[in-house]
Parts: structure tokens; sequence; C-alpha cells
């Protein structure tokens, strides 16, 4: 008889005792918080242009600083939800309220703008935008009477970036702002838009975007009144750009030659707003408006160029047999007269320069600046210059130190560069870099301007002084934004983001400060016009002139031109 195995009754093994969640954060979840405000310090104190060069800009710092302070919420939040011991009901009740504030968020508010540096500026969402708030006229109603064709006075600034459009123009400022400060002459609304003011006399122009309708508008210079106005149905509006044109009128003869963002190429007639001719420039080169906007991102934005019988503007593509740089029209009648270069525009505008006893026109395109010749477009030199029109953009305008040499410079890290001539004696010539520094005079939507030896200019937002034959910095300080600079005999007027006029001494030894007057308020990337006496600034929202104080003679004159003397 076998032995039965006796058994004690069943016993389970303890389960080991659970622990209980944390109610705050563990020390591995402080270490990644840490590490991640750490990170963020280091972006914001400039460590990684040391680590990886110049390629960092502010706006390039605002975007690492976004992702890793996101990454810093979600890692808190991740852990609150996952492993944190506090209430399931806790839980899904913070998880609530985060996405209807999300939900909120995305449902009530819209991005106004962005700064220079990418930092969004909000509005309501059923707040229209201020230039739908504009009255809308339509084109205005020719003059009864016959009236005077204007005539140009020697304080005229026709164009673009100056007289001669080296960002320069020939005004002895008194700098002395307190003891004779600037008198605002009148102040009022303004269409949206990123371009300046052209005088001609009397009467300044520029560049709007009223509701759906990008209008060209003429002002007393006197009073500010609206002399005429023509408008034309288009609207460009990006979230990264903003609202409205970007360009900046010619006038010549009297006449008003004006390119708008979307493509439209205007002629008027100054004295009285009739339209003398227009036309639509990417119909007339074939390009297809949807294809062009994705790859000229920010809208055109060229100044037209008044040389010889022609008008020259920035052409375009795609096209079916390949994108042209510039395009040139009749002044007269709008005939196209020639086409040059095989380049996608830039943000640059064409000007006239004489390089190795040859007078050339010179347009910024993408990935390249060149010459070409205005009897036919023919390409005469072309030195490459990264960047593409939808991304990194060319932006800034070439200075030229004599007939050889010409600096370059841009933002996106890139620096600046001096370029030479080499050859002319056959084309295409022959251009050869002199130097390049990608950290210096980053101008991102601005250009640098000459004097003497130097060169002066907003570089990713801090005014800088260069020398041109080695690039080497003088100094650099002040801080300004993505604003613009314009130099008035030997003094400097930078027109800063948030919209301050700065005058500083165009003096390598250091940088003086000389007189700051609260101009405009708010975003400000237009280029300020000095029309003799007359400081005219604009926009987005609204316009000013000022009278500023000359010195001796130059105001003699002035007060001369003025009285008709």
């Amino acid at each position: 008889m076998s032995r039965a195995r006796t058994r004690g009754p069943d016993k389970k093994s303890p389960a080991p005792e659970s622990r209980p969640r944390p109610l705050w954060p563990s020390a591995r979840v402080w270490v990644t918080l840490a590490s991640l405000a750490a990170a963020v310090a280091l972006v914001r104190a400039g460590w990684l242009e040391t680590l990886f060069g110049t390629l960092i800009d502010g706006a390039v710092r605002n975007i690492i600083t976004l992702i890793l302070s996101f990454s810093g919420l979600v890692a808190l939040v991740s852990w609150f939800l996952r492993e944190s011991g506090h209430p399931r009901r806790t839980k899904w009740t913070v998880a609530g309220i985060l996405a209807a504030l999300v939900a909120a968020a995305v449902a009530t508010l819209r991005i106004e703008r962005v700064s220079g540096d990418l930092v969004p500026e909000f509005a309501w969402r059923w707040q229209p935008s201020p230039d739908f708030l504009l009255e809308r006229k339509g084109a205005s109603p020719a003059p009864a009477a016959a009236t005077p064709a204007w005539e140009a006075t020697a304080a005229d600034v026709p164009r673009f970036f100056g007289p001669a459009g080296t960002g320069t123009v020939d005004v002895a400022l008194d700098a002395d702002w307190e003891a004779r400060p600037p008198r605002e002459v009148w102040r009022r609304p303004i269409g949206a838009g990123w371009g300046s003011f052209a005088t001609c006399g009397d009467h300044a122009v520029t560049l709007e975007q009223r509701g759906p309708e990008e209008v060209v508008a003429c002002y007393a210079l006197a009073d500010g009144t609206e002399e005429w106005v023509v408008a034309v149905a288009a609207r460009h509006q990006t979230v990264l750009g903003g609202v409205g044109p970007r360009s900046t009128p010619a006038i010549h003869d009297g006449i008003v030659y004006t390119a708008g963002a979307t493509g439209w190429l205007h002629a008027i007639d100054g004295a009285t707003g009739r339209v003398v001719w227009k036309k639509n420039i990417l119909d007339d080169l074939g390009i297809d408006p949807e294809a062009h906007a994705l790859a000229v991102a920010w809208g055109r934005a060229g100044s037209p160029l008044v040389v010889d019988d022609l008008v020259v503007v920035p052409g375009g593509g795609p096209r079916a047999d390949g994108p042209v740089a510039l395009v040139a029209y009749d002044r007269a009648d709008g005939t196209r007269r020639w086409t040059a270069g095989d380049r996608q525009v830039g943000y640059a505008s064409p000007i006239v320069v004489t390089l190795a006893g040859r007078r050339l026109i010179v347009s910024g395109n993408e990935g390249e600046v060149a010459g070409y010749d205005p009897a036919d477009g023919a390409t005469v030199w072309r030195c490459e210059w990264p960047g593409h029109s939808n991304s990194d953009a060319n932006c800034s305008q070439p200075v030229f130190l004599d007939d050889r040499r010409f600096l370059l410079s841009k933002g996106y890290g890139l620096g600046a560069a001096l370029f030479r001539i080499a050859t002319a004696d056959a084309v295409p010539w022959t251009v050869e870099e002199v130097w390049r520094n990608n950290g210096l005079l980053k101008t991102k939507f601005t250009s640098a301007v000459l004097h003497g030896a130097h060169a002066y200019g907003l570089s990713d937002g801090i005014l800088e002084c260069v020398a041109v034959a080695d690039g080497r910095r003088a100094w650099k300080g002040g801080r300004y934004g993505q604003g613009q600079v314009l130099r008035a005999g030997d003094l400097l007027l930078v027109q800063s983001e948030p919209g301050e006029i700065v005058v500083l001494d165009a003096d390598p030894t250091a940088a003086r400060v000389r007189a700051r007057l609260a101009a405009l308020d708010g975003q400000t990337w237009n280029n300020p016009c000095l029309a003799g006496e007359r400081l005219l600034v604009r926009n987005a929202a609204e316009a000013a002139c000022f009278i500023v104080p000359l010195r001796g003679a130059a105001e003699e004159r002035v007060a001369a031109v003025r009285d008709g003397r």
C-alpha cells in the first residue's frame, strides 16, 4: 500500500508590495527639463554660433527655442498623464483643459504678422486686417481742369533706395535734435505694404494694400492729402511675409512707374493720376501665378528701374522656356523690348552702374548677381551668390566700391563677400572673390550703405561697420531689429523694426548715437525717404512726414527750392 504524499494547504506567494506613484516629477524628469532649459539658455546666449559657425540667426534661434520649450512642455505633460500618481479623474480634467485651451486658441486667434526674427503677433479671427478698414475708392477721376505737369527738383527722391539707388542722399542734416527737434507735419492711416515713398516736387507716391485692392496712392507732401489713387484687383498676403506690395515707385519725366507684389506694372501720369498703360508681367511672360507664388514666396519686391527709354523690372518663372531675371518695356507704350538672364527673380531691385568703363544693369537674382547690357539684355557677367526665393532669399542690394569691386551681403548664414571684375576683355567677364566672411553684414531684409572705406548695415538686427578692403569689423553695436539704413552725408539714419528713427555718425571709430525720434509705432520694414528737409516714414498701418533740421547752406538751398527761388 503506497503511502499517500501529504501536502499542506496551498499558500499563494505574497504579491510584491505595489509602489505608490509619485505626485511630483522624478529626478529623471527634472534632469530632462533642466537640460532643455540649459539648452535654451545656450541658444539665447549665442553658443550655437560658436559651435556651428554663424549659421544661426535670430529667427533660427527663436525656432530652436520654441522647439526646445515645446519639448519640455510635452515631457512634463507626458509624465503627468502616464506616470504620476494623481487620480485618473484629475489627469482627464487637466488633459481636457489643455485640449480646450488649444482648441480655443485655434478657433479665436490668427497670426496677424511675424517679426523679422519670426516672433508672431496675434489678432482675433473676427477682427479684420487693418487694411480692410480703409476706404476703397477705386481709380480717382481725372481732374476737370488742366493740371500742370510735374517738375523735378533737386530735393526729389524719385526711386527706391535714394536718388542713385545706393542708399545715400546728399542732405546735410543737423543732428542736434534736442536743440532743434524734428517737427511732425502730418500723420495718416495707410494701406499695408513694405515699400517706401518716391517723391517729385510737392508729391509723394507709394504702393498700398487696401482690402482686395492693390493701389498706387499719391499724397501732397505739404499736408498728406490724398491727391489720386489707382487701384487694381489684386492682393498679396502670406503669414511670414505679411500683407501688400513691397516695392517702391520710380518717377521719371512726371510719369510714375510701379511694380506690384502680384505682377501688375503701371505707368501713371503723376499730374492727373491717369493710367498711361498697364500690364500684368506674369501674363505677358506666360508665367503660372500659383507656381510663381510658390517659387517667389514673399511676393515680388523689385522696384522699377528707368533707363534710357526703358522701364526694367524683374521677370520671373516658371515658364515653358525657363525663367527670366529681367524684362524691359518701352516707357512710352509698354511694348516688351527684351528679356534678360535665365534665373528666377530675387528680392533686390535692378540698378544702373558703370563697370570697367561699360554701363550695365545689375540685378540680384535667385542664386546670383549679374550684369546685363541695357541695349538688348545680353548677359555680360555673373557672380554666383547662393539663395532661393522661397527660403534663404537674396534681398540685399549690391554695393559698388568703384568700377571693378562690389560688396554682396545677406542673412541666412551667408554673410558678406567682396568681389572684383578681374578681366573685362571678352564676354562673359571674369569675376573673382577677394574675401568672404559669413559672420559679417548678415543683412536679411536690408542693405548695407557705403561711406568712405567702410560699409554700414544691420547684421542680423545689430548695426555693424566693416572695412570693405579686407573685411575687418570696425565695430558692432545697437540692436535695431530687421529695419533699414539710409546715409545722409556723414550721418546714418536707422529705421528700427519697432519704428524708431535713430541718427548715428557714419564713423568707423565708434557707434555714436546723435539723436532719436519716435517716428512710428509698430513693425516697420520700410525704407525711410529723406527728400530735402522732409523725412517720410511709413509701415503697414500709418505714414508720417517730419521737417528735420538741416545745416547752414543746405537749409538755405532747400528753402530756395521750396519757395521757388
